[in-house]
């Protein structure tokens, strides 16, 4: 079996709708696709519906967007979970809010120095999508500011510059206890992703592992080589699942699907751990 645990849709930051984007993971020859839109969740029914068109097998998930208390990201993938559970709900509603209104912020700011405004970038961003740095690079780009969505990561809208601005995040031990509570499974995204910014020491993964984290996103291609080789170790030593995928997000990202991929046993792992929504269209594992 071929399976991508780790996708995004135009729900987020990705340039696919749920469905084009589970059409892209049939003609591409995966078996099983995770949707894990970045604090969102609206694009699971469209893509259920789609698995079951393209017979595609389907995991709900989501990205969760923490920070420790030190100021370092943190990505939280979670699968299975109820999303309307409100502990958790309540939550990733208060960091969603807090993402728009950092974009408005961002782009006032760009606005002194460049042609782009809010209606610019809302051209840019489906529709009930959260407007992030992403849809700001989209705008960027057809203003002529930039060329690529790269291009604006690496330039105007890094954490460096002066037009960056902050946003409220989850701290990393609390996601992984809302998401259990929910029934989700915990995992970990891309956890030494040095390229991306300052990586958590062992005291965070200590933190999150107590608090019922229950997987490492391991084969994804910002995880160096000698990283993936200390999450192995830290997976057996804990009895973690561990998993691989592509991070997809359509044009926005070079990442193509089904670069790196889950085992067939892991998924199994998960999907008899996850107890708040269910799978569509998955074989025996």
């Amino acid at each position: 079996m071929l399976i991508d645990l780790h996708t995004h849709s135009r729900v987020s930051d990705g340039t696919e709708s749920p469905r084009a984007l589970v059409r892209s993971a049939a003609q591409a020859g995966l078996d099983v696709v995770a949707l894990t839109d970045h604090d969102q969740t609206a694009g699971w029914a469209e893509a259920a519906e789609a698995a079951d068109d393209y017979g595609v097998g389907f995991v709900p998930g989501m990205e969760i967007s923490c920070k420790t208390s030190t100021g370092i990201s943190v990505h939280l993938l979670s699968y299975l979970h109820d999303a309307d559970d409100p502990g958790l709900l309540a939550e990733v509603d208060r960091a969603r809010d807090s993402r728009v209104l950092r974009a408005q912020r961002m782009v006032e700011l760009l606005g002194e120095d460049f042609p782009i405004s809010w209606d610019l970038v809302q051209e840019h961003t489906a529709h009930g999508a959260t407007i992030g740095r992403p849809h700001i690079a989209d705008a960027l780009v057809a203003a002529g500011v930039v060329s690529t969505r790269t291009e604006a990561f690496e330039s105007v809208l890094t954490p460096r510059s002066r037009y960056y601005v902050g946003h409220y995040a989850l701290e990393p031990a609390h996601a992984v206890r809302l998401v259990r509570a929910a029934g989700g499974v915990p995992v970990f995204a891309h956890p030494v992703a040095a390229a991306r910014g300052r990586v958590v020491g062992d005291e965070v993964f200590d933190e999150m592992i107590a608090a019922g984290l229950m997987g490492l996103e391991i084969e994804h291609r910002d995880n160096p080589g000698h990283g993936r080789d200390e999450l192995r170790r830290m997976a057996a030593e804990h009895g973690l699942i561990t998993t691989g995928s592509s991070d997809y997000h359509g044009t926005g990202k070079p990442n193509r699907l089904g670069e790196n991929t889950t085992t067939r046993e892991n998924l199994a792992r998960i999907l008899a751990a996850g107890t708040g929504a269910d799978p569509v269209g998955i074989r025996a594992v």
